[in-house]
């Protein structure tokens, strides 16, 4: 324990010191100089109260694209999306807005659109909802800017509001107004090195301020006569056509207000905007994310908090396992210490030709999961025949503790894919650590997340088929496709069947057909031939792995089991531990995932440092609840350990169904739908992952205390 705890504070601190490390200075910096054109793109609009997003220009009631050329783009191009920017709902397409660098304008008339009743109740809906609008400039989502109560410090919120409602202070009805005017605040600074030498300038901030504005009192280019007094909204509202609705109702002496049938009515939305440019020395290029975090890094003492209740409780799970550890070898040394007392001691067997058998040939210690057998001879000393009476307890389960599980055809693919997610997690913390995954990386996460799991196929594959062979199976082959295709392909039905109820409302959360057809060709022509590859290594040129004891012929009945030892609690009671480390830190990447809608989750120092500990944790877990149902004579632990491992993941799904109900206002079947489908997808994923860990870990610790338990009875042999 003294000397695990040193070296838990050195790896604590060396990984503090990636806390903030989510931005790589000088990377991909784009300086503009005097009245170069700024691209301006819309992306989407989206809200915290639903799961379903929509493309900017999908919307009815927006200026649709001319088509004319504005930074060199024509408006209404496609900008090429990644794939992880595709699956966010992404949709970046260039716009009509005219931005040049440090040239203000007072006011530009963008368009006036006509739109119809259907188009007005769509944004009345939308208005209802909450939903803001993302634009982007030089990689920059626009936003609206805040000021903390006491006024010292300011912080973004990325997008901005596309309307507002207000109650009618005569008839008390809500009204509804769009807000088609917007004001765009540009803040620059001088760009580093030759760049800002030749008067370059770097973009560190974009604001969006957001205006409804009513379409009287206009001069002729379009633009409101007075931008800055307070006037009158722009109402979303269409009086209803009292002649068609008498007819309609020719017997009802009330007429509905609100009209949605299309007769042809429309209203006129004059849209424009501002732009101006200011100057801010205050920002560096390379923190210019930062005030996206600023509401963030006030949450840094609740982050330590959590680091420091994993850490106890590690700690204490640490000194458990530490004693569960030095009692199993004290009960092998107090046998090897009094090898005469009748317990567990071995038969002096002779060989064909009547000599004894040869002594214990020793040999250096193997890695946990390459453990050879200690005893090198063609009789193995571990054989039922080798024990006399023996104590209760695990020392009894020699002859049945490694008798294959019951459906390991379908245990050695699941392993193999959690390997791949074991993979694809530590090279997305690391890259995220080190700053190459950072939010200006717009879907980078999910992209080389998904391509991480794809190239680790080969190493699926390995693994896979290597513990598929030391079940005893022939068929390589049908492993090799059970592993590439069984939880990918579990993944890729599920969500094609949500994707169809998404579809239906025609959100950009759908995903396009031609990437589920991309994500085919990749699972089926990129990662099934890497397993394949790496399955033949693991079947034709690696050895099975060894056990310590040989498996006997009858299988031995198990004991009635106490209550906390059967699967579902044990893996409840187990799986809540992990859970109690990792669920403060959950609560910040729940709120970045689905309260505040933006995605930018930022703080992967300590996320990873969290990881870490969780990890251990469960390791811990495992090996503690293994050796508690080995001790009740209970060999069934081959499922077992991966249910112990994963048993987490149902207490995080229960904590997104709390999270549902106590902290976001989502509503509606398709967005409840989507919230849980997609919650259960991720606690899956997680589940299987942290279940590989626990089965990695229960394998190692019974391949060792088993291999230590005969070594030290060929040693109390070779004594005798």
């Amino acid at each position: 324990m003294r000397s695990g705890l040193p070296t838990r504070l050195c790896t604590l601190f060396a990984l503090s010191s990636l806390v903030n490390a989510f931005y790589i200075p000088g990377f991909s910096i784009k300086s503009y100089v005097e009245n170069e054109p700024i691209p301006v793109q819309v992306n989407k609009v989206y809200s915290d109260r639903s799961q379903l997003q929509y493309a900017y220009y999908d919307l009815p009631f927006v200026c649709p694209p001319t088509g004319k050329k504005h930074a060199g783009y024509a408006s209404g191009r496609s900008i090429s999306l990644n794939l992880g920017e595709v699956l966010r709902g992404d949709r970046i397409m260039t716009s009509d807005y005219d931005v040049a660098m440090g040239q203000d304008q007072e006011c530009q008339c963008l368009c006036s659109h006509r739109t119809d009743r259907q188009g007005i109740k769509r944004a009345k809906e939308l208005i209802e909802e909450g939903y803001v609008a993302e634009w982007i400039i030089d990689n920059l989502p626009g936003a609206t800017s805040f000021v903390t109560v006491d006024r010292k410090h300011k912080y973004y919120a990325a997008g901005f509001k596309i309307g507002y409602k207000e109650s009618s202070p005569v008839t008390g009805k809500q009204n509804y107004y769009i807000n088609n005017h917007v004001t765009l605040v540009l803040r620059y600074r001088q760009a580093p090195g030759r760049a800002g030498r030749n008067g370059g300038k770097v973009i560190v901030g974009f604001e969006v301020y957001p205006k409804s504005i009513e379409a009287a009192h206009r001069d002729s280019t379009g633009c409101p006569q007075d931008l800055r007094s307070d006037v009158g909204g722009m109402e979303m509202y269409i009086a209803p056509n009292t002649t068609r609705l008498a007819s309609k109702y020719p017997s009802s002496s009330y007429l509905p207000e609100e009209d949605d049938t299309d007769d042809g009515s429309t209203l006129t939305i004059p849209y424009s905007y501002s732009v101006y440019f200011r100057e801010d020395d205050s920002i560096e290029w390379s923190k210019r994310w930062s005030l996206y975090f600023k509401n963030q890094e006030d949450s840094n003492v609740i982050h330590w908090a959590a680091i420091v209740n994993s850490l106890l409780i590690c700690s204490l799970l640490t000194v458990i396992v530490v004693m569960v550890i030095n009692r199993t070898y004290k009960q092998v040394r107090g046998r090897e210490a009094s090898g005469d007392d009748g317990k567990l001691l071995p038969k002096r067997r002779k060989s064909g030709n009547g000599t004894k058998s040869p002594r214990l040939r020793e040999k250096a210690p193997a890695s946990l999961l390459e453990q050879k057998n200690e005893v090198q001879n063609e009789d193995d000393w571990s054989s039922d025949e080798e024990f006399v009476e023996d104590v209760t307890g695990w020392k009894q389960l020699h002859g049945d503790i490694f008798r294959p599980p019951p459906y390991a055809g379908y245990l050695a693919p699941l392993i193999g894919s959690g390997m791949q997610l074991v993979f694809m997690a530590t090279g997305v913390l690391i890259l995220s650590c080190f700053g190459i995954l950072n939010p200006s990386f717009r879907g980078g996460f999910v992209s080389v997340g998904v391509a991480l799991f794809v190239f680790a196929g080969i190493i699926s594959g390995y693994f896979s088929s290597r513990l598929y062979k030391t079940f005893g199976g022939k068929n390589w082959r049908n492993n090799t496709l059970m592993t590439a295709l069984l939880f990918p392909g579990l993944l890729f039905i599920t969500i094609f069947i949500l994707n169809l109820f998404v579809w239906a409302q025609a959100s950009s959360t759908a995903i396009p057909f031609g990437t589920l057809v991309g994500l085919i060709a990749m699972m089926l022509l990129v990662q099934l031939p890497l397993v394949y590859i790496g399955s033949w290594y693991g079947f034709h040129q690696s050895q099975q792995y060894e056990h310590p004891t040989k498996t006997s012929s009858i299988r031995r009945q198990i004991p009635e089991q106490a209550w906390y030892t059967q699967s579902i609690y044990a893996s409840l009671i187990a799986g809540f531990i992990p859970f109690a480390v990792v669920f403060i830190e959950l609560l910040f990447v729940f709120r970045s995932l689905w309260q505040d809608r933006s995605g930018y989750y930022y703080v992967f120092g300590f996320l990873s440092i969290i990881s870490l500990v969780g990890i251990l944790t469960v390791v811990e877990v495992t090996i503690v609840a293994t050796y508690i149902m080995l001790c009740q004579e209970n060999y069934n632990w081959w499922w077992q350990s991966v249910f112990i491992g994963g048993g987490s993941s149902f207490w995080i799904f229960l904590y997104c169904i709390v999270f549902y109900y106590t902290k976001l206002k989502i509503h509606g079947f398709i967005s409840g739908l989507l919230f849980f489908s997609y919650s259960f997808l991720a606690c899956s994923v997680y589940g299987l992952l942290t279940g590989t860990v626990g089965f990695l870990t229960a394998y190692a610790f019974v391949r060792r205390i088993y291999g230590y338990a005969v070594l030290s009875l060929m040693i109390t042999r070779q004594a005798g």
